[in-house]
């Protein structure tokens, strides 16, 4: 199984996370399959940035994220509170390249 995780980075006593996608078998600072943002809890308001649309794209295809980057990414309004994808963030049907308007 698929999991989005946070990965501990930074010097003792001062805490960041990246928000990793990774197998749920490999170790917490093991291989990983990528790397869809970043998040600061020593800031107020913590500082959080998601790349939305690669969320989308592995929660769509059935990752699970932990508990704490649930949250994460309800506070990003990426997920509702019953964890399904907003509509907004939800990726679109690849349909192929866009039509040329000049066509």
């Amino acid at each position: 199984m698929v999991r989005i995780r946070l990965v501990r980075v930074g010097r003792k006593h001062k805490p960041t996370y990246r928000i990793m996608v990774a197998d749920s078998r490999a170790a917490n600072r093991g291989r990983f399959i990528d790397n869809i943002g970043h998040c600061n809890p020593r800031t107020e308001p913590e500082d959080v940035v998601i790349d939305a649309a690669k969320a989308s794209h592995w929660l769509s295809r059935g990752a699970q994220p932990s508990a704490a980057v649930a949250r994460l990414l309800k506070a990003q309004r990426i997920v509702d509170e019953n964890g399904a994808l907003q509509a907004a963030a939800a990726p679109a049907a690849d349909a192929g390249p866009e039509p040329d308007a000049a066509a």
